[in-house]
């Protein structure tokens, strides 16, 4: 299939849970991930710690998030893995024709996320007007910056 747009890699994983301290135990305090950030959002219904785990092109990022109200929805904790994020290489271009293929999207369009980058969701499921989502999964779409892109590329031409 021929498509306009490359998915480069995993950006971000996303952890929910009722306690955001019980997840800072396990993925800050024992496995050693940095936190680089936090993002707390109303619309959204989170509060998240923003970490790191690996370097440079490899670094992918993993939000540890809590409901800023456990009775609100979007109910970023009722799924403990809340979604997987895919670096894109041009998320607009992506997203038009993702659409064309029939991929339902999450309400809110293309817009700045926690970490500073455009990003959008693929829904986790189809309905009759765009049937296809994310079989249960909701996946963020994140618009990899230059160097990314530039970096993955080289690895991709260097692994071949």
């Amino acid at each position: 299939m021929n498509r306009p747009f490359q998915v480069l890699g995993i950006q971000q994983i996303a952890i929910g849970g009722p306690d955001k301290l019980k997840l800072q135990k396990l993925w800050v305090d024992l496995f050693g991930l940095e936190v680089t950030g936090t993002f707390k959002s109303e619309r959204e219904n989170v509060d998240e710690d923003i970490c790191a785990l690996g370097v440079g092109p490899l670094k992918v990022e993993v939000d540890l998030m809590q409901p800023l109200d456990p009775e609100k929805k979007p109910a970023v904790h009722s799924t403990p893995l809340n979604h997987v994020g895919l670096w894109i290489d041009d998320l607009p271009r992506a997203v038009e024709w993702l659409q064309g293929q029939g991929v339902r999207f999450a309400p809110g369009g293309v817009r700045r996320g926690g970490a500073g980058f455009d990003i959008c969701f693929v829904h986790p499921k189809g309905n009759e007007e765009f049937p296809v989502g994310g079989e249960g999964v909701l996946i963020e779409l994140v618009q990899a910056p230059p160097e990314v892109v530039k970096a993955f590329r080289a690895l991709a031409q260097s692994a071949s």
